[in-house]
């Protein structure tokens, strides 16, 4: 199987073990990206079994929509039943790099406000260590130059992202060159530079429960 079979294989399985739970005054939590438009495409089979969904990203939003599932903003739902969303890059730990789509804020606000998180990812995104993946960080336009002189501080190469705003407008930082050894420190690090909205290691907490597609067609989950 490819890496976008792994992906599908994982968003079903994400979907089976969420369905139980599944009633019909439930919100759920989506992500965004490639793994996670494919478990919005399976969700869509299920959509009279639950109330709404609270999107990560306006492109998740609209994907969402055009599937027949109804999108609730977050400052008007209940507490979210489960955040399903893929990673860049995710250790055995469950702490990820997240942001390669330009979402991570949103990503972390809702995966924030789920009761449980739910990653799904094909096999090539599970590492011993996180940073192979350049970190993608989201900063306040003016504070580009100061936040890129301290991620140099930190050892990493930060690189603006051409041609890039967020849905929040500002701007994405992906830093190169960084080994993430704690990645609870360097998240509650960067997160403390003046004009940082928000880093792209998901580490407090990551994901309750990861779920990964394999080369083989199976699934394994940790």
């Amino acid at each position: 199987m490819n890496q976008d079979d792994q992906k599908r294989s994982a968003a079903v399985a994400a979907l089976d073990l969420i369905k139980p739970m599944l009633r019909s005054d439930s919100v759920i939590g989506v992500g965004t990206g490639s793994t996670a438009n494919h478990f919005i495409d399976v969700l869509a089979e299920l959509r009279g079994r639950f109330d709404a969904a609270v999107a990560s990203s306006e492109a998740t939003a609209k994907r969402l929509r055009g599937r027949g599932v109804t999108v609730m903003e977050l400052t008007a739902a209940p507490p979210l039943l489960v955040y399903v969303d893929g990673a860049d890059e995710i250790n055995a730990q469950k702490a990820m790099i997240k942001g390669g789509g330009g979402a991570l804020t949103r990503e972390k606000i809702v995966a924030s406000a789920a009761e449980k998180f739910v990653c799904i990812v094909d096999a090539s995104k599970v590492v011993d260590v996180l940073g192979r993946y350049p970190l993608p960080i989201e900063v306040i336009p003016m504070a580009r130059s100061l936040v890129a002189r301290e991620l140099v501080k930190l050892g990493g190469m930060p690189e603006l992202r051409q041609g890039f705003t967020t849905d929040n407008g500002n701007l994405i930082l992906d830093v190169h060159g960084l080994e993430i050894i704690d990645p609870t420190i360097l998240e509650v690090h960067i997160n403390n530079i003046p004009g940082v909205v928000e880093c792209g290691i998901f580490s407090r907490p990551g994901a309750h429960t990861v779920i990964v597609g394999q080369p083989d067609g199976s699934v394994r989950t940790f």
